[in-house]
């Protein structure tokens, strides 16, 4: 029997997990599956800039060959301008990387700094993405709480408290997937004198940072930062509606300086894929120049907005559902009075859910959430079909309903 490595026995990515299979095999079987699990903005026709897709495509022979490990010039160039305009001080041409999306990169810093046992400091709830590729690498992961009841920001005296002598660094991610929340600056401000108490490698996942709602500010924590090392991640997947491009980036700030054999680490690993996809670095330059189509969609009267407005007020109508309204990204992170409904837990419910009304969302604990009273809702479907999944998710419940009705005798 060939049996997989042990190093994936803790790696999970419940978003196309066991219950995203049984949706696919009710698909199989004719039923219509609404799906409110991913966030891919493709399948629902929200537009890709044109002057995007017409770059790379006048650059196609250009990119067949090899690129450079690290990146193409002028995207590089243009993300060290996007950057440093932002207020993110010293960024040098060798501080940009680009990648197949902020997946690889992420799994790149982390395979070049972590030995067996190293920690690193993860939000719960997280995006399973980083929590496993802390397990991939021999790390491990110790939880962080963000709650509702503090806007989903992070705790940071939990944080504090879970520090080690093996700690390495700290995950964030803002504006955060699966909660929505947009870190304040006063936040984000503690978290940077924490990395320099203890040494600490901030890893910052900035992929929604122009997906923001109500006048909300993003700020990127490198800006607040010149002594800790700080790594910011972003890309076209969101701002831009390109996942399946794959391009994103990485820029290296604050101390870097001490961290030259670290980045060595990185820099081996980036030439060992050799070249991160070419074709699409040729986007990257015409994105963040051109106009930014995302501030339509985000808008009051824009599309993100409408819809963020839609699903937070229909989950909020449903007696036994609570939610924080999102300020960021496009998910909402509700809560389930479970006893109310007879169920035991967030997986019980995504699944019944699913195989008795085909709606799919993603259950909290999906996300290394502590507590498996939660699910994920995204709310990136046109209106209409929105508001079908969403009456169905009440549909579902009512009937789940357990009555707290006392007879009198």
């Amino acid at each position: 029997m060939i049996t997989r490595s042990t190093r994936l026995n803790q790696v999970a990515y419940d978003i196309r997990g066991k219950i995203y299979e049984q949706s696919q095999a009710l698909v199989q079987q004719g039923h219509q599956v609404l799906s409110l699990h991913i966030g891919d903005p493709a399948p629902f026709h929200f537009p890709v800039p044109d002057h995007i897709v017409e770059r790379m495509a006048a650059h196609l022979r250009d990119g067949q060959g090899y690129g450079d490990a690290i990146g193409l010039d002028e995207a590089r160039a243009a993300i060290r301008a996007e950057y440093s305009a932002r207020g993110i001080k010293g960024i040098r041409m060798e501080d940009v990387y680009t990648g197949n999306g902020v997946s690889e990169l992420a799994m790149i810093s982390l395979q070049a700094l972590l030995n067996d046992g190293d920690e690193v400091l993860v939000p719960t709830p997280d995006y399973p993405l980083w929590s496993s590729a802390v397990h991939l690498y021999g790390g491990k992961c110790v939880y962080y709480r963000c709650d509702a009841s503090s806007d989903w920001y992070p705790d940071v005296e939990d944080m504090e408290r879970h520090i080690t002598s093996r700690t390495k660094g700290i995950v964030l991610i803002n504006p955060n997937n699966p909660t929505g929340a947009v870190y304040p600056a006063e936040v984000l401000q503690q978290i940077v004198k924490l990395a320099e108490k203890y040494n600490l490698i901030i890893f910052s996942d900035e992929i929604y940072d122009k997906i923001l709602y109500d006048g909300a500010k993003h700020t990127s924590i490198a800006a607040l930062n010149t002594k800790a090392l700080c790594l910011t991640f972003s890309g076209l997947t969101k701002n831009y509606r390109i996942p399946g491009f794959r391009a994103g980036w990485m820029v290296i700030s604050g101390n870097v300086s001490a961290a030259r054999d670290y980045i060595g680490g990185i820099n081996l690993l980036a030439n060992l894929r050799v070249c991160s996809n070419l074709p699409a670095q040729y986007g990257i330059k015409a994105a963040l120049e051109g106009y930014q189509h995302i501030n339509d969609l985000i808008a009051p009267d824009g599309r993100l907005q409408q819809q963020r407005d839609l699903c937070y007020q229909k989950i909020s109508q449903i007696p036994g559902l609570h939610c924080v309204k999102p300020m960021g990204a496009f998910y909402l992170f509700a809560s389930i009075d479970l006893p109310k409904f007879n169920l035991n837990n967030d997986y019980e419910f995504v699944y019944t859910l699913l195989t008795e009304e085909k709606v799919l969302i993603v259950q909290g604990t999906g996300f290394n959430y502590y507590r498996d009273d939660h699910f994920r809702v995204v709310f990136l479907p046109e209106a209409a079909y929105l508001e079908t999944a969403l009456d169905r998710i009440a549909s579902f419940l009512e009937r789940k309903r357990v009555s707290k009705a006392i007879s009198v005798k």
